[in-house]
Formats: structure tokens, sequence, C-alpha cells
């Protein structure tokens, strides 16, 4: 007998595919590109946070006036839990933050009163304060409410662009230092 051995010949290596060489080439990008950006942004990119003013006596001066404000306005504090509250309890809270209200319009008048000396916070400072009016106009309306209403209800504040309108003013004071410039935390329930 003859021994018939069967040998199998490699199949020739096939060129990687157009796509495997597509997709390659748009991985080593894309990594490339990520890195690019992570060390731009990192090294490179102003850490200037986008609505600081070059004025920084104007600040100062605002912070101060603030912090004066801030502490009138939390010696006006009333502790009692309005849960189940009464239209009389509810009267006084309006009463409170009425009051409350009245010492941040007169805050907001005394810190635009002068204006920066730079541009840029010639530029965002009337809109930072036309967003604080605002605000106070949240607050007037709100206690106009509890006493229509005579029931301790939530306050809400106008929205901009889709996030409360605090939040813009808060932003604004913390990258100008002057925190305490920040709406007020007062009317949660």
């Amino acid at each position: 007998m003859t021994d018939v051995s069967v040998t199998q010949t490699p199949a020739p290596e096939r060129p990687p595919s157009r796509w495997r060489i597509v997709a390659r080439v748009g991985l080593v990008v894309g990594l490339v590109c990520f890195a690019a950006f992570w060390t731009w942004a990192l090294f490179f990119a102003s850490k200037e946070p986008i609505n600081r003013i070059g004025d920084r006596a104007w600040a100062a001066r605002a912070e101060e006036i603030c912090v004066n404000a801030d502490r009138r306005r939390l010696a006006l504090a009333d502790f009692r839990k309005m849960e189940g509250a009464d239209a009389a309890l509810v009267n006084e809270r309006a009463d409170i933050v009425d009051h409350a209200t009245d010492i941040l319009e007169q805050m907001l008048d005394d810190v635009m009163e002068q204006s920066p000396t730079d541009v840029k916070g010639q530029d965002l400072v009337p809109q930072w304060g036309s967003d604080y009016r605002t605000y106070i106009a949240d607050r007037r309306l709100f206690t106009e409410s509890l006493r229509e209403s005579g029931e301790n209800l939530p306050f809400y504040e106008t929205q901009v662009t889709g996030i409360p309108i605090s939040e813009k003013l808060e932003v604004f004071a913390a990258d100008n230092r002057m925190p305490t410039c920040s709406p007020p935390r007062d009317l949660t329930r």
C-alpha cells in the first residue's frame, strides 16, 4: 500500500480589509484628539472665570455692603415651624420676608450706586443687577401669594435658560469673590 498523506497548504494571508484600516485610523485619530483636548484644557486654557470683572475694588466694596446687609437680614430669622401654620402665622412670615427683601433691595441699590471702572464690569454688572431685581420681584410675588392664600406655599423663582435665576446670580457673585452677594436661601419650606 502506498501511503497517501494529505498536506494542507496554508491559506494565503489576506491583507486587512479596508474597514479595518479605516477603523484603526479612526481610533488613532480619536485618541490623538482626546489627548490634545485634555492637554489644552489642563495646561493652556484660561482658568479665569468667565464672569470675573477687572475692577477688584468694586467687587470688594460690593462684598462689604452685602456682608452688612446679610447681618441685618439674618437678625430677622424666625425658626418657628410652619407645618400646619394658620393664616396669622403665614402673614407674619410674609411680613418677615418683605422686611428681608427690603434689606436686599437696599443692598442692591447701594451696590449698584457705583459702576465698575472696567469695560467688562460695565457690561456685566448692570445685567447682574437687572437679574437681581427680577429675583427681588419674585420674592414680592411670593409674599403676595402667602397673604392671599393664607397657606405656607413654596417659593418659585424665575428661570433663565432653564436654571433658577438665583443660580445665575450665585455664579456671578462667586466668580467675583463676593459670595455674600448671592441671593439668600431663606425661603425654603
